[in-house]
């Protein structure tokens, strides 16, 4: 799973850059939040992600990339990742994943957040619960991790101490970030039996767990981009954009640089600024 291509270490003013660009992309969620209703379509809140990246000078980085026509990814119910914004129209008792990016100079954002709809079932919330929790158990790895193969090996650790464990999803897992929205290393969701990178100061990477109530085997629709379970269970993605440096870590897309989800792990993120 782990690229053998040179990782792209930033200079701490290059990890400056990279926070406006995540700092859109925490506004495009705060908006997605604030906006979001039942009877909408996903191309709706493809829209009120435009909206705010042309209200920043900024540009979506899906947005054309390998020919994707949409400004972010949404993905609903048995849609696991990269659901293609059009007139699906969402439910009261739907789950939906908001991938979003933006690119400020250059730099990249990318950051998932997980909407539940007002109706939606107890195993549902539990489902955006657990995989918020997992998202924020590999960040807090990766704090004091040496090799970034920790960092999937702690989101598994903790599933594994769940009732009725949701599934990962292995296909689809985390990266580098920088100049490009997508670069070395890869960064798992499981625990690899390659360690992998070692973290150095200067690492941008995203960390994305995505999990699922039923089986996570999966497969990609007709549109060649909409992954769906096979057996049609619900799905949930969870993304933030972390740096790390000499002094700690920093979540760039989340506004409090990721304090409040870091503090039931004893992990106090170190902003630049």
């Amino acid at each position: 799973m782990f690229s053998r291509e040179k990782i792209e270490y930033k200079s701490n003013d290059q990890i400056r850059a990279m926070r406006k660009a995540g700092l859109v992309v925490a506004d495009i969620h705060t908006a997605l939040k604030e906006g979001a209703r039942v009877g909408m379509t996903t191309k709706d809140l493809d829209d009120i992600a435009a909206g705010v990246l042309a209200d920043h000078g900024a540009k979506s980085n899906f947005l054309g990339y390998y020919g994707y026509p949409g400004n972010i990814c949404v993905s609903v119910n048995e849609e696991i990742v990269h659901g293609i914004p059009g007139d699906r129209v969402i439910g009261p008792e739907d789950i939906v994943s908001c991938d979003c990016g933006a690119v400020v100079d250059g730099w990249h954002g990318d950051a998932c957040v997980t909407l539940v709809m007002p109706e939606a079932s107890e195993e549902v919330r539990e489902l955006s619960r657990r995989t918020e929790t997992a998202m924020w158990t590999g960040i807090a790895a990766l704090a004091t991790a040496k090799r970034i193969g920790e960092v999937g090996a702690a989101i598994e650790a903790y599933v594994d101490t769940l009732d009725n464990p949701p599934g990962i999803v292995e296909e689809y897992v985390g990266h580098g970030i920088g100049s490009a929205m997508h670069q070395p290393p890869d960064v798992v969701n499981y625990r690899p039996a390659n360690l992998g990178a070692k973290i150095k100061p200067g690492l941008v990477v995203c960390v994305e767990p995505m999990l699922t109530v039923g089986s996570p085997a999966n497969t990609t629709l007709a549109d060649d981009w909409t992954v769906v379970t096979i057996d049609g269970s619900p799905a949930c993605h969870w993304e933030h954009e972390v740096a790390v440096h000499k002094r700690g870590i920093w979540v760039l897309t989340a506004p409090d640089g990721g304090a409040a989800g870091l503090a039931p792990f004893g992990v106090t993120p170190v902003p630049l600024d």
